[in-house]
This record gives structure tokens, C-alpha cells and sequence, in this order.
């Protein structure tokens, strides 16, 4: 609990660092429920679930589900402390998550987005019963830290999905770069699903796909869905969902796609094919952009890595983290819940660099609920598992998440929002190469909210 506390005052000074003047807001007060009160976890006093009818899946009928706007949260005074506060939440849990899932395929690429799990559990604490709540709460960094052991105080969890759907539309607000989220989630037809789940879908995401399915014959109905995924994103999600059975309930998707370019073009004359060392025996060719320019870096010869921070668009960032050749990438990621991330930031300095980065795009598919399971079993199953209640989901009882994946896109070019500078830069340049396997954090500078962690061990995959 110490280190978590720890990483949060680390996120919010590295991250935000032009923020850090601002008055600290308990998360839980800036989120709170209108008229919150402890909330007795007495079963006798569950609420009634208000719950509306869902749409048979079809794939005649493509279009999003409807989106009443005049419901979105219109208090727009404490946007800018919210997007804050809840950036060190996310980016906490998400760095934590993100070393569950380095550490899981420590030789294969990575790629996750703390934004997008962030509002895929907000999603699903909006469905649980009180008790459940309460553990989605702790787990997601906002509670209220005061409540009995017989009650708990709730969050307005449309709120917090606004808000995190306003931290993605800062991104879409410079030039050139852009997210999509998209939400789909598969019912059994003839069930009716709570009303607040399904504004918290259209509160989080761009667009929406809400759908009951006959799941009776199960190859059929997996072969329908994974049809409607693809063609409503564009084909971009393909065969998502595998072995569907015929006693499923309930399955979830989001997928978070970040299209983006350099600030600074890399021009394709410049790029060529070089080696790119996997490990000490094993080499790939690959394609590598290279520029010479100014950049804010750093050589940290203490922890034998190079730190490069690449503009995106006037709002996001790219941090490079590449370990020096004696050095494991490993060993970089096992320290990224430190201080040493905040060092990073405070000091990196501007100089003249030869840089030169391989050419990638990415996609990552992550089951949910294997991610909690590998972090800390016990939570996962009073969190998404076999002790989860979710009894203000659905007007079915008992009813049972299936699936909860997670979708992350990835896609950059060498294109740029300004051209190169076709001046020569004075001095000899600093030649950074990332050609051997390194780690990458894109940033939302005006929260501070990491979008997207991932690793590079072998850009040819």
C-alpha cells in the first residue's frame, strides 16, 4: 500500500509535472454520487434494477447504438482537476497491470492501454451490487477511505467514464492524431440490461454496440458476433471472441485504436533497413526511421539506459526507454514503479541527436479477467470472479460475465504535423539507435494520463 501510495504522489509530479502546483483533491470528493451516504451492504436493501430491452444482433443493422448528448455531464468548472486526479489513478493501476503483462511474455512485444482497462472497469463497477462496489472502488484508487465494514460509499461512475472520455478528446484536439473507442457487448437475447451499464458504454466510448444473441448454438453465434465486430470497426478487429458455449451470458470488448504521427516528419528517404538485435544471438532486419534533430533526452549511466521524449501531436508524448547494451530490458521494467520515473522526467535535457527508431505498428488483445487473475487471484474473484456480484446488471438471476477483453490498436508513421528542418544542425549529432529491445509510454501532457505502455523486443513480428 505504501509503494502505491508512493507511485501516485511519482505519477502526479513526473506526468503533470506543469500541474503539480495544484491543491491535492481527495479522488473519491471530486467523483462522489450527489447526496452520498454509506450505503448499508445489507442484501435486504437492494435496489431495484431499472433495466432496458436490447436490440437483437443482426447483421443487416450495423449502426451504433443512439446517444441522448443532452445527458452528458455538463459541470464543466472542475474538468481540468478531475482529468488530474484521475490520471494518477489510472496510470497507477495501469503501470501495475502493465508489468503483469510484460512480465507473463517477457520475450514477445507488448502493448496496453491503462485509459481504456480504467473505463472497462468503471464500466462493470456500475453493474455490481453495493458489496462488489465497494472492491472495484479500493481496487480503482476511489474510495472514500472512511467507510464502516457494513457499508460503503459510492462514486458516480458516469462521471469518472466522462472524464476519461474527455482525456481521449484532448488527444483528438491536436493536429493529426486521434483515438476511436469502441464498446461491444453481447447478451443473451430475450435479457434486459441495466440502464446505467448502457449509458456507462456510451459515456466511455465513441460508439457503442449493445446486442442479445441466441447462444444455443454456440458455433453459430461465435461466428455471427466475431462477423458484427469486424464489420462495425472497420475490419480492424478480427475473430476476437473464441469458444463461445452455449450457457454464456454475458461478453464484453472495448477496443482503444491510437492513430498518430510525429510532430517532426521522418522522412522515408532516410529510412532503411537495419539490424535489429532480438537478443545476444538472434537478429532481425528491420525498417528504421532516422532524423537528426533536437530532442529532450537523457543518458542515465546509474541505471544503464537512454531516455528519449518524442512529441506527437501538441498534446501527447512519446517516451523511449532504451536499456544500454550490458543492460536487460527486464531490468529497466522491474523499476518503473519508482522514483526513478520522476527522475526521468526533471531531468531530461535538450541536445543534437542522430536518433533512429524502427518502424511500428501494434495490436494487443488482453482477457481481463487473466490480467486480475495473474496480479492477485483474490481479487479477481471477488472483482470479476466466481465472488463478484452483479446484480444491478441485468433483471436475470444469477447472472455471469463470460468475457471481458480488452483491444489495443497502435498505428504511427513517418509523417509528421511540421516538416523537417532542412537547415543544418550545428554540431556533431549524439547517434541513439533503438535497435535492440526497448520500452514506450504515450502521454496525455494536459493530464498527465498514460494512454498506452508497451515494449518493442522484435519490431519484424
Amino acid at each position: 500500500m505504501q509503494t502505491q501510495r508512493s507511485l501516485l504522489l511519482l505519477l502526479f509530479c513526473c506526468l503533470a509535472g506543469s500541474k503539480a502546483n495544484r491543491v491535492y483533491v481527495h479522488p473519491f470528493y471530486l467523483f462522489a454520487a450527489e447526496n452520498v451516504s454509506c450505503e448499508t451492504l445489507q442484501t435486504s436493501t437492494v435496489k431495484d434494477v431499472r433495466t432496458v430491452p436490447v436490440d437483437a444482433l443482426s447483421l443487416e443493422v450495423l449502426s451504433a447504438d443512439s446517444r441522448n448528448f443532452s445527458e452528458v455531464d455538463t459541470q464543466k468548472q472542475n474538468i481540468t482537476t478531475r482529468t488530474a486526479v484521475l490520471a494518477q489513478l489510472l496510470n497507477a493501476l495501469g503501470l501495475r497491470m502493465y508489468q503483469s503483462v510484460s512480465s507473463q511474455h517477457p520475450n514477445s512485444n507488448s502493448l496496453f492501454s491503462p485509459v481504456n482497462t480504467f473505463g472497462s472497469l468503471v464500466n462493470f463497477y456500475l453493474g455490481a451490487s453495493k458489496k462488489t462496489a465497494g472492491i472495484f472502488l479500493e481496487l480503482l484508487g476511489l474510495s472514500s477511505g472512511t467507510d464502516r465494514e457494513d457499508c460503503v460509499s459510492l462514486v458516480d461512475g458516469h462521471k469518472v467514464l466522462q472524464t476519461l472520455q474527455n482525456i481521449n478528446s484532448l488527444v483528438d484536439d491536436g493536429p493529426k492524431d486521434e483515438i476511436v473507442t469502441q464498446v461491444w457487448a453481447f447478451i443473451r437475447h430475450n435479457t434486459q440490461l441495466s440502464e446505467d451499464f448502457v449509458q456507462g458504454t456510451k459515456d466511455f466510448s465513441d460508439k457503442s454496440f449493445i446486442r442479445g444473441v441466441d447462444f444455443s448454438k454456440p458455433e453459430e453465434a461465435e461466428q455471427l458476433i466475431n462477423s458484427f465486430v469486424e464489420k462495425t470497426s472497420g475490419e480492424k478487429v478480427k475473430d476476437i471472441f473464441k469458444d463461445v458455449n452455449a450457457s454464456s451470458d454475458f461478453l464484453f470488448l472495448s477496443s482503444f485504436l491510437f492513430q498518430g504521427s510525429w510532430k517532426t516528419a521522418f522522412q522515408p528517404e532516410n529510412t532503411s533497413m537495419q539490424e535489429f538485435h532480438v537478443d545476444e544471438a538472434n537478429t532481425v532486419t528491420a525498417p528504421m526511421m532516422t532524423h537528426t534533430g533536437q530532442y529532450l533526452y537523457l543518458n542515465d549511466k546509474m541505471r544503464k539506459c537512454t531516455i528519449v521524449k518524442l512529441p506527437l501531436s501538441k498534446r501527447s508524448n512519446m517516451l523511449l526507454v532504451r536499456p544500454h547494451d550490458e543492460t536487460d530490458l527486464h531490468e529497466i521494467e522491474s523499476k518503473l514503479l519508482t522514483d526513478v520515473i520522476s527522475g526521468w522526467y526533471q531531468d531530461l535535457k535538450e541536445g543534437l541527436l542522430e536518433l533512429s527508431i524502427p518502424k511500428f505498428s501494434m495490436t494487443s488483445t488482453t482477457d481481463l479477467r487473466d490480467l486480475l487473475h495473474s496480479m492477485d487471484p483474490v481479487i479477481e474473484s471477488k472483482v470479476l470472479g466466481s465472488q463478484a456480484d452483479f446484480s444491478q446488471l441485468s433483471n436475470t438471476k444469477p447472472f455471469t460475465i463470460d468475457k471481458i477483453v480488452n483491444k489495443v490498436l497502435f498505428e504511427m508513421s513517418e509523417e509528421g504535423h511540421e516538416p523537417q528542418d532542412t537547415t543544418e544542425e550545428a554540431g556533431i549529432p549524439l547517434k541513439v539507435s533503438f535497435n535492440k529491445p526497448f520500452f514506450f509510454s504515450v502521454v496525455e501532457e494536459n493530464s498527465g494520463s498514460i494512454l498506452m505502455l508497451g515494449k518493442i523486443t522484435n519490431p519484424s513480428l
